[in-house]
């Protein structure tokens, strides 16, 4: 029972994490000249307008049954939304303005990681701190996947820029193909790849809760 608890405590955790990721998102375009989330209707806390159905639906539901049944953070408890619709045209500098983009989101979910980390630093026990360590995981884990290279997630398009003409073309579009990659991540290379998600999540757990996060 307690880890079904723990579970839906992740669960809960997952959407505030989500939604506030994608709404720093969209708030900073915003702000940088850039309507098209806008008008698109993501700059809102509604998580409606921003489910895909396999990146905020089934890759999540996975991982929670898999603490639910067996305990353990088997694979991340992580969750990503359709992409977010930018237009870098309207920036003043495009490049700079979309790394800013870009970083708003993992920004926002180490922020988050934060609440969790001084209730958990703070000693809180109980639920409560049962449901502190569930928000710190979720989020360290957001902020550790996003970072990722992969086509489609934050650490491709901060990494896009550095690359020459044609390839950054190919890496740019190839976000369309996301699933495939997750896919590829989580059941042929989770090993090696999934390690450098704990590396950069457990970053987060340190510099919120001083802790590594928990497996």
């Amino acid at each position: 029972m307690d880890d079904l608890k723990f579970a839906v405590y992740l669960g809960i955790s997952l959407v505030p994490a989500l939604v506030l990721h994608e709404y720093a998102h969209a708030f900073v375009a915003v702000r940088l000249g850039d309507p098209t989330a806008k008008r698109w209707g993501r700059l809102t806390l509604n998580p409606r307008p921003l489910i895909d159905p396999f990146g905020s639906l089934i890759l999540p539901a996975l991982a929670l049954v898999l603490v639910a049944a067996r305990g353990m953070l088997l694979l991340p408890v992580f969750a990503y939304a359709k992409p977010m619709p930018v237009d870098p045209t309207f920036f003043k500098n495009p490049r700079r303005d979309m790394n800013l983009v870009v970083l708003a989101g993992l920004l926002a979910n180490i922020l988050l990681a934060f609440l969790g980390g001084l209730l958990i630093r703070a000693g809180v026990a109980g639920e409560l701190g049962t449901f502190a360590l569930a928000w710190l995981i979720v989020n360290a884990f957001m902020f550790g996947f996003q970072l990722m290279p992969v086509p489609g997630l934050d650490g491709a398009k901060l990494l896009a820029p550095f690359l020459p003409p044609r390839p950054r073309e190919v890496y740019v579009n190839a976000d369309q193909y996301l699933v495939l990659f997750i896919l590829v991540i989580f059941f042929i290379l989770s090993g090696p790849l999934l390690s450098i998600v704990d590396t950069f999540a457990n970053v987060a757990c340190n510099l919120a809760a001083g802790i590594d996060c928990p497996g």
